[in-house]
């Protein structure tokens, strides 16, 4: 498996899989959700277990140096795997949920750090100026999130901006568009919208219904973000997963919305 660089004027987007996913901004590298683990059965405190089915399309020690980590949540391994824990040791930053910054700060110190809904960071940009990333909204299934969290945990996703580049939204494990229509309120257009998909789904949880966008719900997302580019991750690579490329695919077809679909 090769990764799948997916180009425009603006920058490119590296995939590996699952949510794994790399692009220079602004002269600094960033990752989402780190996953690098090779295939198998990974056990859940509540019994269940994730089950991982193709590996990543490559390794932490391929990649060079990453600058920041934009990790959605630290409690599931399909988002965290133990490769991808011991790569944060050498991240300089990652930023994700205000709960997960407490848990990885046990260990990495002030290089974690939580973003709660519409706070924001600045990072030196190498040719000077900033990149501002602010955390947004996102809910790792259907319902409201004082109904969620308690099940599936928190969630974060950001959005990137700075002057004179794109601005970019990544959209973690989120089930809500509700949360969309509120971060476009804000943001839109994207013009780039890494959107994590799949419609991973649990008969013991929430009826079976999607923890995360399903394909239709994805090319929606895209409509009220304005997205003038849709990156997809988090579809493919693991059991949970009941959507993939093809219904992507469809479902930006139906909505009109093919051109603003890339792979590569």
């Amino acid at each position: 498996m090769s990764s799948a660089p997916i180009s425009t004027d603006q920058f490119t987007v590296h995939a590996f899989g699952g949510p794994t996913a790399l692009f220079e901004y602004g002269g600094l590298r960033f990752m989402t959700d780190p996953t690098f683990d090779e295939p198998g059965d990974y056990p859940r405190p509540d019994g269940r277990f994730l089950t991982k089915t193709t590996p990543s399309a490559s390794i932490p020690a391929d990649l060079g140096p990453i600058d920041v980590v934009l990790l959605s949540h630290d409690e599931h391994d399909d988002n965290l795997d133990h490769s991808g824990r011991a790569l944060l040791a050498d991240v300089p930053l990652t930023l994700t949920t205000p709960g997960g910054g407490e848990r990885l700060g046990e260990h990495l110190g002030n290089k974690a750090r939580g973003l709660a809904d519409w706070e924001s960071v600045q990072l030196d940009r190498p040719d000077g100026g900033s990149i501002t990333v602010t955390g947004v909204p996102a809910i790792h299934g259907p319902g409201n999130r004082e109904d969620i969290e308690p099940i599936t945990g928190q969630v974060v996703g950001f959005v990137l901006t700075g002057e004179g580049l794109p601005t970019v939204y990544v959209s973690g494990d989120n089930a809500s568009l509700d949360a969309v229509e509120r971060i476009a309120d804000r943001f839109a257009p994207v013009d780039t919208a890494v959107l994590f998909a799949g419609a991973p789904r649990f008969s013991a949880l929430f009826g079976g219904e999607p923890i995360v966008l399903d394909s239709a719900q994805t090319a929606e997302a895209a409509r009220i973000l304005r997205a003038r580019r849709v990156v997809p991750v988090h579809f493919e690579g693991w059991a949970h997963f009941t959507e993939g490329r093809e219904d992507l695919v469809s479902a930006f077809a139906a909505a009109g919305l093919s051109d603003r679909l890339q792979w590569s």
